[in-house]
């Protein structure tokens, strides 16, 4: 028996008043996989990760996430269930120290009151815990030694890092990323990379929009192309290279990552 995907998306569509901006997307994620979403500006990938999110709902098809149907949940509900998702731009406290930031997002205040915190002196090795949970993260994504710095003064490369390990404070089973690569040079982009990596080691999924496939492609277990919102190719990243339809649609008639 094959074990259930970790994210499915089934015959998705989407429409922003007259355009189709989503037609009928079906794709899946495994766990501890990379799966790339590819395809040129505008062919509706960012669209795509805003419904797995929730903060959009699809106008057809339906989501489902460890074979729940989660498509009229509301983004908290499925940050709840284990879904996170990273933005192209870091939403990071940027008067913050890198440990605060790490902090921001606990799990268990979200479901007290201040009066049972106030009254529960457990919050104290909570806290405790969680401050090991945060540097153990930021170990994992090479930041460890600038804990105690402003985030202010991290560069690009290490802010997008900071936001990854503090979307795993939630102990997320599916991450979202959009663009993380953007805006930072080659070296940061492959130390990016090799960090996202072993998140899948660690057993994640990831649903990565990208357009640096240089990088990208050399990392991916599975690639979908999207074209003008459908999924005009899928496979393994050399079978996607050498799709003619996404050598003539995406490319313009050059071969991928040549």
């Amino acid at each position: 028996m094959m074990a259930e995907p970790l994210l499915q998306v089934l015959d998705v569509s989407k429409n922003f008043g007259g355009m189709r901006v989503l037609d009928g997307v079906t794709l899946k994620v495994e766990r501890g996989s990379l799966t790339l979403l590819i395809g040129p500006n505008g062919s509706g990938k960012t669209t795509l990760l805003n419904i797995v999110s929730g903060l959009l709902k699809p106008d057809a098809g339906r989501v489902f996430f460890k074979g729940l149907d989660i498509t009229h949940l509301k983004p908290y509900e499925r940050f709840r269930l284990g879904i996170a998702r990273s933005f192209q731009t870091p939403r990071l406290f940027t008067s913050l120290s890198v440990i605060e930031n790490m902090l921001v997002p606990l799990k268990d205040y979200a479901e007290e009151s201040p009066l049972l915190i106030l009254l529960d002196c457990s919050w104290v090795s909570r806290e405790a815990l969680a401050a090991r949970d945060a540097r153990r993260l930021l170990q994992l994504v090479g930041l460890e030694e600038y804990w105690g710095k402003c985030v202010s003064e991290l560069s690009g490369g290490q802010s997008k890092l900071l936001e990854y390990a503090r979307t795993m404070m939630s102990g997320p089973e599916l991450l979202l990323l959009d663009e993380p690569l953007a805006g930072v040079n080659y070296a940061v982009a492959r130390e990016i990379i090799k960090r996202l990596v072993e998140l899948k080691e660690v057993g994640l999924g990831l649903l990565v929009v990208e357009h640096r496939l240089d990088l990208a492609m050399e990392y991916a277990d599975y690639v979908y192309v999207l074209h003008r919102g459908r999924v005009i190719s899928e496979g393994s990243p050399n079978e996607v290279i050498d799709d003619p339809h996404v050598v003539e649609a995406y490319l313009g008639g050059a071969r991928c990552c040549s």
